[in-house]
């Protein structure tokens, strides 16, 4: 379709009126000090985009750089590490056992390289199940890692049946970033860790004269782990602004808008992306509440819109993988088009807003990004 053609039509899209009155409470304090302590950890960086918020007319727009996180060029790295340290000290305080680990996960690509890297680190031993459609590229960073990789000829939803299905031996742990009934205490370890990502956010922003908080976080979404976190950290907050928030699927897989439109979570069939990360056809269980309650609205965006979107932060300086750049491809899709206004006031955007988009990863998390389109 082309630009000025795609341009007119209304984006898949609902909104949740109310959204930023609903609370839950926040992330336990001690995974930033978690953080803070391992090797090579630092900040990520939050850049403000002058351009980006006279295309979109607000205040200002930042965009955290998720490009290199502890060695890694996604934010993964925050929960893996996070949910390894729980599950082997939970381990080791219940006297299974000393010895090594396998650690069991599947991926679209960034949250199987940062389980590698953990258990490379610790000297443990990793297996990763990778669904069809990740790039090779992306596959063999994985493997780089010293992990076991299984490609499996379905989805990520059959990859995640695959790994669950492989932890049968008393020296395997399933390390899954979505969770499912009976499955739910690491993958909520995990959404923890991604809960440094937004502590810094809040320090970055003061450092910028944003004392308050931003108005509108965009948010790129897979099962939604990471919009988990963001709904914890800005639902349960006691002062500061609350912000609206935005989550951005592809359009080839956008499970959380469906559950949203129907008010269930369900399951979608989903199809070739180049937001491979995003490719997942069902919720996670245990972020489905915080999704329904805290979400103010949900969008989906074509490939051909991601693509734009890191291309244009490229040259702002800023890189973006297809899934990091959905933000911006979301936030665009929200102020353009058909509806465009309905949907700039549901988002409560006006000339002075602060918007914050998170950039979730860099090119070399997915390659399809700039070098295969």
């Amino acid at each position: 379709m082309p630009e000025n053609a795609s341009s007119l039509r209304t984006p898949p899209w609902s909104v949740r009126p109310g959204a930023r009155t609903w609370r839950c409470a926040p992330a336990p304090a001690e995974v930033r000090d978690f953080h803070t302590a391992l090797p090579g950890y630092s900040p990520t960086p939050l850049t403000e985009l002058p351009p980006l918020a006279a295309e979109s007319g607000v205040g200002r727009v930042f965009v955290k750089d998720e490009s290199c996180r502890l060695g890694l060029p996604a934010f993964k790295a925050l929960g893996a590490s996070w949910a390894v340290h729980r599950a082997l000290a939970e381990r080791a305080a219940s006297g299974e056992g000393s010895g090594p680990v396998t650690l069991v996960t599947a991926t679209d690509g960034n949250h199987g390289r940062a389980v590698a890297r953990t258990a490379r680190l610790l000297g443990q031993r990793a297996h990763v199940f990778v669904p069809r459609g990740v790039h090779p590229r992306a596959v063999a960073a994985v493997a780089g890692e010293q992990a076991k990789v299984t490609e499996v000829s379905g989805s990520y939803d059959e990859a995640v049946r695959r790994a669950a299905e492989a932890v049968a031996a008393p020296d395997a742990i399933l390390v899954q970033d979505t969770a499912w009934p009976g499955y739910e205490r690491i993958p909520g370890w995990i959404v923890e860790g991604y809960s440094t990502l937004c502590a810094e956010i809040d320090e970055q922003l003061v450092a910028e004269g944003v004392a308050g908080g931003p108005d509108l976080v965009s948010i790129p979404v897979g099962v939604g782990s990471l919009a988990q976190a963001v709904v914890t950290h800005y639902r349960s907050r006691l002062s500061g602004r609350t912000p609206a928030l935005l989550s951005v699927e592809p359009e080839a897989a956008a499970c959380v808008l469906e559950s949203l439109i129907l008010g269930e979570p369900v399951s979608v069939t989903t199809g070739e992306t180049v937001m491979a990360g995003l490719n997942c056809g069902t919720p996670s269980s245990i972020a489905w509440p915080y999704l329904r309650g805290g979400l103010d609205a949900a969008i989906a965006v074509p490939d051909a819109g991601s693509a734009r979107a890191a291309d244009h932060l490229s040259a702002l300086g800023v890189s973006s993988g297809p899934c990091g750049a959905a933000a911006l491809a979301g936030l665009r899709a929200a102020l353009t088009g058909a509806g465009a206004e309905e949907r700039r006031t549901a988002l409560g955007l006006g000339p002075s807003s602060v918007v914050v988009l998170l950039s979730t990863e860099g090119p070399a998390a997915n390659p399809h990004s700039t070098l295969d389109r």
